[in-house]
């Protein structure tokens, strides 16, 4: 499975890695990701999802229930 965040879509970006002496090599911006179980109360069962730093603090913000509806409405979970 690749490194995308399951609730916001979030994944690597390419960029350079700049030296002292203005040397660029192409390197990759990797995200914050974390593989954690949550608990469904309305489904009463747990899902375990990739999420980002940030997907986590919106799931803290809106709720798991409403994160994955939403996920799943944007096609970042199927």
């Amino acid at each position: 499975m690749s490194r995308v965040c399951q609730i916001t879509g979030k994944r690597a970006m390419v960029g350079n890695s700049v030296s002292h002496a203005n040397n660029k090599t192409k390197r990759r911006f990797e995200i914050n990701l974390l593989e954690k179980k949550f608990y469904l109360p309305e489904q009463e069962r747990y899902v375990t999802l990739k999420v980002s730093a940030h997907g986590l603090r919106i799931i803290n913000k809106v709720g798991v229930e409403a994160a994955v509806e939403n996920a799943i409405r944007n096609g970042f979970i199927k």
